[in-house]
């Protein structure tokens, strides 16, 4: 396989590297991947996260295997396992699946150019989103974001925040409202490492304060990622995305989910459907990261972590696919169906 690179995740020289998630924005650590185990560990402790990124870098880990020597027999079970190792986020089994029946009709052979591919096309479609949303994004707006959408959760520039930065080259001006991301983090640690990177001006949030930016008339638009999109336009993202929706219908922002259309589920009827992963209560008993680990509740305390929440479609302004910017209508009509 060839060598491929991107901002966190790279196969060099014949071995997979993960950059480890958990040590931003202090530390940049790259981590070797070489077995289904380490893969799916490093999925579940969000050492690897982004829907479309945890897609590519399980395909390259079957790549990988393959190239090791792992017979049909042996990646099969391989990738059921890594398919299972994260049940909301779509793109992971679309990745897996196509794999699937790669090693289906060539055998192990030709994996490595079905992962080459998956890569490439990522790096492609999130080009193609940037550039139907940029042309969404006014001079002067100020935008608010959630959770982490960039180049740390796909091979290419991101989704949300790839958007961002297409704004930023068409020379506009530009503002970014960064939510934190309870409990993980994800804005505070990631997303501002990202506007860093960008060059983008930005300030950081609690996830509360979005509504009273809203009322004070700084927020203009609103876009956030998903993991999975139902038929009828119903989106699961990390949790928190479904308040900003209503908070942002209320106050008559518009609020835009960008994804590429390996997270649009044709078979998942809408919302309900969706499965949400549960999470442990670890983390929002405290917080743990490169600084080490901060337990603030009691150890009995019972929690409730769901990951994800899902945003109805009756709240989205418009989705910015691949394929276009969809609207309530053709939402409505079936678009989604069709890709």
């Amino acid at each position: 396989m060839k060598d491929l690179i991107a901002t966190s995740i790279k196969y060099q020289q014949g071995a997979l590297y993960i950059l480890d998630q958990h040590q931003l924005p202090h530390q940049e650590q790259w981590l070797l991947c070489d077995s289904g185990d380490t893969m799916i560990a490093m999925i579940k402790k969000l050492q690897i996260r982004g829907a479309p990124l945890i897609g590519i870098g399980a395909s390259l880990l079957l790549a990988h295997l393959a190239e090791q020597g792992l017979d049909a027999a042996e990646l099969k079970i391989q990738a059921e396992r890594l398919r299972a190792a994260r049940p909301t986020a779509v793109n992971l089994m679309n990745c897996i699946d196509r794999m699937l029946a790669t090693l289906t009709s060539t055998g192990p052979t030709g994996l490595s150019r079905c992962a080459e591919q998956l890569f490439e096309e990522d790096v492609d479609l999130c080009n193609r989103m940037a550039a139907y949303g940029a042309a969404l994004i006014p001079d002067g707006a100020n935008i608010l974001t959630h959770c982490n959408t960039g180049s740390l959760a796909t091979a290419g520039v991101g989704t949300a925040i790839g958007v961002i930065g297409a704004v930023k080259q068409q020379g506009k001006q530009l503002h970014v409202w960064v939510d934190e991301t309870r409990p993980l983090l994800q804005g505070g640690r990631l997303t501002a490492w990202e506007m860093n990177r960008l060059g983008v001006p930005h300030t950081l949030i609690c996830d509360n304060m979005a509504a009273t930016l809203m009322a004070q008339g700084k927020v203009d638009v609103v876009l956030v990622g998903s993991d999975r999109i139902a038929a009828n336009g119903d989106f699961a993202n990390k949790v928190g995305t479904y308040s900003l929706a209503v908070i942002a219908h209320y106050h008559q922002v518009p609020f835009y989910v960008v994804a590429p259309y390996t997270t649009v589920d044709p078979e998942c009827p809408d919302g309900k459907a969706i499965p949400i992963e549960q999470r442990s209560p670890a983390e929002v008993q405290g917080v743990s990261g490169s600084f080490g680990e901060v337990n603030w509740a009691p150890d009995n305390t019972q929690v409730y972590n769901p990951a994800f929440d899902v945003t109805p479609a009756e709240l989205v302004t418009g989705w910015i696919l691949d394929t276009g910017v969809y609207s309530p209508e053709q939402i409505a009509a079936g678009a989604l169906t069709s890709l």
